[in-house]
């Protein structure tokens, strides 16, 4: 028997050793996966030389694996951190887009404003000298007043420019009426037949309603630049759940530890992640298109019937124009206005010979008005900052149309890119989140409602994000203004069109006809387009219901932020 046991234990060594070679054989060598961990700026003691088990890990396959615990840790935050920087990168190119055009937009307008003033009052200087200089003080106000409502917008347009008319009655007619003397009570008295008698002509009214409607649309415009900007800005840092950086981890580095590190993730693998991290931005989609829409629509404006640069060109002549009406029917507003608020008491003879001459000097105007001509936008000279108003809606209007849809198409924007994940086309040897293989699920829709069969990431739908909601308002809120300016009416004051007679800020177009595009354009609250709603008809969810109550909430409070 003993000698029997001889060849029994010769026969369990051999067996053994097999086992232990077959077991080396097995354990491949991690070299590669341990060369670029180290090349990310991790230290080499956390990575295997050979593979090992794979017990220890939580997110990545469990088998033979070259990653140890730390390095799963270790590449839990660098995927999350390689994640923020494409998205960032993505959302801070039109940041950067809409902040320089609404920089130079603002320079325009501010200068365009400066050297409309600076026009006036040389012309003015000239024509009256010492006369305009004891008067300046009523222009100045006039400029002041559509900078203060460019910067600020708590100016009411209208009513500033009546007054600026009815201050300037008081002063033509006392001119006019140098003969006699006028106490503040009586010139309140003329200023009340102003509308009766319109003793500057038509140019008031003419001249308020294009100040007016291109005054409201430019601001508006450089308003919803700004707020696009800021909307970028806000939503450009994301700051992925528990369920994105692990979906992030699996799809971006798990192929690490089976040694596939030249292995990137299938593109629709990537889509589906992407859409999952990014389902609150995807809800951005729908008021960011309808917003986009209002502001090519105004800049129709702009380049049209609201030119604020065909506005402010010309408005020392026109208000010229306005003078000489007035000393033409001087004798026939004096007559009216005497017979109305009663015959005025005369001055001393000796002030009528030195008031006389001064009166005289509204007569020179006439020569002034022939230096004016109109420019086709194509020979437009540059005006204010370099650039006219025709070249800066231009270049704003190519922008804007490549902006639509930037949203819905972000998590392919992100998944474009060549650190994210495979070409479009290499459907096969890919990183499937298991293998090198093809990739099976289909890709889901965009926004938190489509997230709830999202196979690679777990979304909780009933939760949107605050920080979202109160962006869609804030676009939501802009392109109700948009539409306002768009119509001719001032968007800062909602309840002016009540009281405006017709002539205003509440008037339609003098130009042409106000067609209706914002009808079919127009905002809808539910958050959803036609095609939307036919793609996804049925009972609302927990997660639009909740939005639809925090919308209303958001609104209120959103409203006052952009004036």
């Amino acid at each position: 028997m003993a000698r029997l046991g001889l060849p029994a234990l010769l026969c369990t060594l051999a067996a053994l050793s097999t086992a232990l070679l077959a077991a080396e054989l097995k354990s491949k060598s991690c070299s590669e996966v341990r060369r670029l961990y180290v090349s990310k700026g991790f230290s080499k003691d956390d990575a295997p030389t050979h593979e090992i088990n794979g017990d220890h890990l939580k997110i990545c396959s469990q088998g033979y694996t070259c990653c140890s615990q730390e390095m799963e840790e270790k590449y839990s935050l660098k995927s999350k951190d390689d994640f923020k920087t494409v998205v960032s990168e993505q959302c801070n190119h039109l940041q950067a887009v809409f902040a320089s055009r609404y920089k130079k937009f603002d320079e325009f307008f501010k200068e365009l404003l400066e050297n409309a003033e600076k026009s006036l009052n040389d012309m003015f200087v000239k024509t009256y000298g010492r006369l305009y200089m004891q008067n300046s003080e009523l222009f100045k106000d006039l400029f002041e007043e559509l900078k203060r409502y460019y910067v600020v917008g708590n100016v009411n347009l209208e009513e500033m420019l009546n007054d600026f008319w009815a201050r300037l009655l008081e002063r033509m007619f006392r001119l006019v009426n140098s003969q006699y003397h006028f106490t503040d009570e009586y010139l309140e008295c003329v200023s009340k037949y102003t509308e009766q008698l319109k003793p500057f002509g038509d140019v008031p009214r003419k001249l308020k309603l294009q100040v007016t409607r291109a005054f409201v649309a430019a601001r508006t415009f450089a308003q919803g630049l700004a707020v696009a900007r800021d909307v970028m800005s806000k939503v450009s840092v994301v700051n992925p759940t528990t369920e994105c950086t692990q979906a992030l981890l699996k799809m971006i580095y798990c192929s690490h530890c089976q040694g596939l590190v030249t292995v990137k993730p299938c593109y629709n693998y990537c889509s589906n992640i992407m859409r999952g991290c990014l389902a609150n931005q995807g809800d951005l989609d729908f008021e960011w298109n309808n917003f986009i829409d209002a502001m090519l629509m105004v800049a129709e404006r702009l380049e049209g019937p609201f030119n604020i640069e065909s506005v402010m060109d010309p408005i020392d002549v026109k208000i010229s124009d306005a003078i000489m009406n007035m000393q033409e029917n001087s004798v026939q507003v004096s007559q009216k206005v005497f017979q109305g608020c009663g015959p005025p008491k005369p001055v001393p003879a000796g002030r009528i010979s030195r008031s006389a001459p001064e009166s005289a000097a509204f007569s020179t105007f006439s020569s002034f008005s022939a230096r004016f001509r109109p420019y086709h936008p194509e020979e437009r000279p540059t005006t204010a900052a370099g650039t006219s108003l025709d070249r800066l809606v231009t270049d704003v209007k190519e922008k804007l149309k490549q902006a639509k849809k930037f949203w819905s198409s972000l998590p392919s924007n992100v998944c474009n890119d060549e650190r994210m994940a495979a070409g479009n086309g290499n459907e096969e040897d890919c990183w499937n989140g298991k293998g090198k293989s093809r990739y099976l699920f289909a890709v889901t829709g965009n926004g938190l409602a489509n997230q709830g069969n999202n196979p690679e990431v777990q979304v909780d739908t009933t939760k949107p994000d605050v920080l979202i909601l109160r962006q869609i308002m804030a676009l939501r809120v802009m392109t109700s203004k948009m539409k306002n300016a768009y119509n001719g009416n001032d968007v800062d004051f909602f309840d002016i069109s009540d009281e405006n007679s017709g002539e205003g800020s509440g008037s339609g177009c003098e130009y042409q006809q106000c067609p209706s595009e914002f009808d079919d354009n127009a905002t809808d609250h539910s958050g959803k387009s036609a095609n939307d709603k036919a793609n996804s008809a049925g009972a609302l969810t927990g997660a639009q219901l909740y939005l639809l109550t925090v919308s209303c909430i958001l609104f209120l409070l959103m409203q006052r932020e952009w004036r």
